[in-house]
């Protein structure tokens, strides 16, 4: 019996989602609630996020290390802030060992207190800085709603945690690694994120300025898929991070953090994903080719398989991650669905006919603007020669990635509003979800937060120079009182 078609994105869209996030096997709920277990095709996509990141931090002078998941209360409590900022989602453990704590730990909700606390330790001179270090981990987070990916009480991550001898080498960090999240999120993502530093009331508890990198999903919301924090010296303080310097006198570290987490594939999802189910851009997807081969009879079977095998291991020579589907108990029609539902960027058909003619059929995942056009109501099919296979599978995995990167900025530039001057007007436009609303902001608080009520969008970035509009605001869009900035609003995840 076919299964039920996926709601669709015009529909439900939240629905559409978690059936894709079941269907595809990323991820489900565990028995402990809140929390997922991610399976392997969702953990797939959060290792290759990881090679790529993990190979950028390095080429950036950065090292991995791990610092302990348990961190004593006090830690936390030490700097005023950072406890407000995250008293409500703290998970606290009270015994172990069948015994009363002296002091009660917290699963690290995130490490900076652990780790300051270590690198006052290990720094005594500037000749000991800068510290550039990264771990990647699991935190706890003690949320009441909760959707797998997006946010859910314990998730994967990587934190980057660095200190400085001056402010000028932590703000130029702090930049250095938001660029590196962009770049990742352009080329591996195919998701166009804007940049920008957070507004005051959006700044991460402790630090001196939060930039942040927001893509636009499908149903016009906004995701933070990463952030990058100048912390000033506020923990250098707290934790007595100090060194002597060049001049003799002891002073105070200047520390950063960054992170992503394993929402970016919820990003993913919600970026690139159709109402047949998960598109993954080819750089992230752990199966990038499926051969699905096509026969009726003993002595067919025994040509295409061999053509198929051939052609298996012509690909995963050339480094291409691919998969022969020889599952007997499936239609051809069978596992084109399932593939498809799946995300796999491009499957390959091989049949009797295609053998003879030395030739395979293959059909992208989303349909590429360059090639020959589909037929409408079908699929987008590509009679490709056996020989220069392999480099024309590259070829087009790589015209894939840059058309997913395409559609999504086009569907971005259509969904950001510039120019608008009316508080209503722009209350109409955010109870619709039109999307990315670019607006002048006086740049105080009272505004920002009758927007927040009023509307529940909130200030994603103020943007960076390359993508503010290009005739700036001069008025708040609230109060109408001189802009200080230019900013863009919507309701985020």
């Amino acid at each position: 019996m076919a299964e039920e078609k996926l709601p669709r994105r015009s529909e439900d869209f939240s629905a559409w989602y978690n059936e894709i996030v079941s269907r595809a096997e990323l991820a489900e709920h565990s028995p402990v609630r809140g929390s997922m277990v991610i399976r392997p095709n969702g953990y797939g996509i959060w290792e290759l996020m990881q090679q790529a990141l993990d190979k950028m931090f390095k080429d950036t002078g950065h090292q991995n290390a791990y610092f302990p998941m348990l961190i004593p209360l006090s830690f936390i409590t030490k700097e005023a802030k950072h406890v407000e900022g995250f008293a409500p989602e703290l998970a606290v453990v009270t015994q172990g060992g069948g015994k009363e704590l002296e002091e009660p730990l917290v699963l690290r909700p995130t490490s900076e207190t652990i780790i300051y606390h270590m690198y006052a330790k290990w720094v005594q001179s500037y000749r000991d800085l800068p510290i550039l270090m990264n771990q990647w981990a699991n935190v706890v987070r003690w949320e009441m709603r909760t959707r797998l990916f997006l946010r859910t009480m314990e998730f994967l991550w990587q934190e980057g945690h660095t200190a400085h001898e001056t402010e000028a080498e932590a703000e130029a960090e702090t930049l250095q690694m938001l660029g590196v999240y962009r770049t990742f999120m352009y080329d591996h993502m195919a998701m166009p994120v804007i940049c920008g530093p957070k507004s005051d009331s959006e700044r991460f508890a402790g630090a001196l300025r939060t930039y942040a990198v927001e893509g636009l999903m499908q149903d016009n919301k906004a995701l933070q898929a990463g952030t990058s924090h100048n912390l000033g010296q506020n923990f250098a303080k707290v934790f007595d991070l100090q060194f002597q310097s060049r001049e003799g006198t002891l002073e105070y570290a200047w520390n950063t953090s960054w992170g992503v987490s394993t929402r970016m594939v919820g990003g993913l999802i919600m970026t690139h994903s159709d109402d047949d189910g998960l598109v993954t851009p080819p750089k992230l997807a752990p199966v990038q080719v499926v051969i699905v081969p096509i026969f009726k009879t003993d002595v067919e079977q025994a040509v295409v398989m061999g053509a198929a095998d051939a052609v298996f291991r012509e690909l995963k020579a050339a480094g291409v991650r691919v998969k022969l589907d020889s599952r007997d108990s499936m239609s051809p029609g069978a596992k084109y669905y399932d593939h498809e539902l799946k995300g796999v960027p491009l499957r390959m058909e091989i049949g009797p006919k295609d053998v003879e003619k030395n030739t395979v059929v293959i059909v992208p995942r989303v349909e590429l603007s360059k090639e020959e056009a589909a037929k409408p109501g079908r699929k987008q099919k590509l009679f490709v020669p056996r020989e220069g296979l392999s480099e024309r599978v590259r070829q087009l995995l790589d015209a894939l990635q840059s058309q997913l990167f395409d559609n999504a900025l086009a569907r971005r530039e259509a969904n950001s509003v510039r120019g608008t001057t009316s508080y209503d007007e722009m209350k109409a436009l955010i109870e619709r979800d039109a999307g990315f609303i670019y607006a002048g902001w006086c740049g105080s608080a009272e505004c920002e937060t009758k927007v927040k009520e009023e509307t529940k969008a909130t200030i994603r970035v103020i943007p960076f120079e390359e993508f503010r509009s290009a005739v700036q605001p001069t008025h708040c869009i609230v109060c109408g009182g001189e802009a200080r900035h230019e900013a863009v609003w919507a309701k985020s995840y």
